[in-house]
């Protein structure tokens, strides 16, 4: 009786807000209340990053911290995505094990490639909302199995695929981001990975140093090619995921993909590039174009310049520029109404007119703050001026305008 009170309520005030619902738990006797408002505020924040389950009534939310850490819908149907094109034309039966099953977001997604999905993760509470959650998604074919993650490694036959997102938090709940330093520590585990599964996708902090993370799993496993895709995931041009794809059979080179929403900038780091268009000179800048989050964490500048064919305005600055109109840009297009060397005259002459600004620093010896403080601008507003140094030390102003259509 109390379980379906409690379901009815959860029902009835999803939409309210939780902190003034906090105070009428005096009011429903028979409700597990604690209960309720964890599931109020689960589904509240499930509209927004995981629409699928939001739909689905009935879905059991863990507590606050686990949806802050799991995957949004968005990354997680990329990886499902990057596993649809992995397995091809591989035969059923496929079995997927996820070693660090979580909150299941990932899970979800993924086991519909696979005839067999198992599911591992060693809290219990995790693991009997998985049951619940699984069997109302409709993955018939989901296993859960509430243990430790190493050891259920140890007896693991051959699968197709294994999927790892090692825990970031050390045990006083602080973040980490040393592949190391997360558990499991797929460094130490990543020989015993790759002989257990024909491929293995690797889930890593998008603050981690992406070259460091292919170097520490080469040399721990030996092989030079091992790790034959990274994936930089963003959303709304937000780094979210670091994601890497080990095979032990791979010959092919590394191949880098960074993917912004439906955009995906990809290049072999190791392949030799054309170099890239002269610097223009200052009366040929007719646009600029900020590479979108994903190509700045690859640090891939080169050949994205030489895909697009155009020049960045100096060394180091990370902005192209041009003097024709990119048709399809993988980041944020400006046209340019001035580029200002910096003297008092010329600012005074050229910023007359502007009250705000949005200002950002490339390569520039000064801060936001400061440089806002000097230009005596406020921040918002339609205008938008890049700080930044081209060739041998010249700083200039960009001011721009943001390209809204293409």
């Amino acid at each position: 009786m109390e379980e379906h009170t409690t379901r009815s309520f959860i029902l009835r005030h999803r939409l309210d807000d939780v902190r003034k619902l906090a105070l009428q738990a005096a009011r429903y006797p028979d409700v597990d209340f604690r209960f309720a408002l964890q599931q109020i505020d689960g589904w509240q924040r499930a509209r927004v990053k995981l629409p699928t389950w939001a739909e689905c009534n009935g879905i059991i939310y863990p507590p606050h911290l686990a949806i802050e850490q799991c995957s949004s819908e968005a990354t997680a149907r990329y990886k499902k995505e990057l596993v649809e094109r992995l397995m091809g034309d591989t035969p059923q039966p496929r079995k997927l094990v996820d070693l660090t099953g979580g909150m299941g977001v990932d899970f979800s997604f993924l086991a519909r490639l696979f005839t067999e999905a198992t599911y591992v993760e060693r809290e219990r509470e995790l693991c009997e909302a998985a049951e619940n959650n699984f069997r109302l998604l409709g993955l018939g074919q989901a296993k859960v199995i509430c243990g430790d993650s190493t050891r259920y490694l140890d007896v693991l036959p051959h699968v197709q695929l294994i999927y790892l997102d090692p825990a970031r938090r050390n045990i006083h709940g602080g973040r980490t981001f040393a592949i190391s330093d997360c558990t499991p520590d797929a460094v130490a585990l990543a020989k015993t990975l790759t002989e257990k599964a024909d491929a293995v996708l690797l889930k890593l902090s998008p603050m981690l140093d992406w070259h460091k993370a292919v170097d520490d799993l080469t040399v721990a496993i030996g092989l030079p090619h091992v790790v034959s895709e990274v994936h930089i995931v963003s959303v709304n041009n937000e780094c979210k995921e670091l994601l890497l794809l080990l095979q032990l059979r791979n010959q092919n080179p590394l191949r880098v993909f960074c993917a912004n929403d439906q955009q995906v900038f990809v290049f072999s780091p190791h392949k030799t590039s054309p170099s890239p268009p002269p610097p223009l000179a200052i009366e040929e800048i007719r646009y600029v174009y900020e590479p979108n989050a994903s190509v700045m964490k690859a640090g891939c500048f080169e050949e994205f310049a030489v895909k697009y064919g155009v020049s960045y305005i100096g060394e180091n600055s990370h902005l192209l520029v041009s003097s024709h109109i990119l048709s399809q840009f993988h980041g944020r297009s400006f046209v340019v109404d001035a580029v200002v060397p910096m003297s008092k005259k010329n600012l005074r002459v050229h910023l007359a007119h502007l009250s705000k600004a949005n200002i950002a620093v490339r390569n520039y010896p000064a801060s936001v703050a400061s440089l806002r403080k000097r230009l005596k601008l406020s921040e918002g507003g339609d205008a938008y001026i890049f700080a930044t140094t081209r060739g041998h030390n010249e700083h200039v102003l960009l001011l721009c305008r943001r390209v809204t259509t293409h």
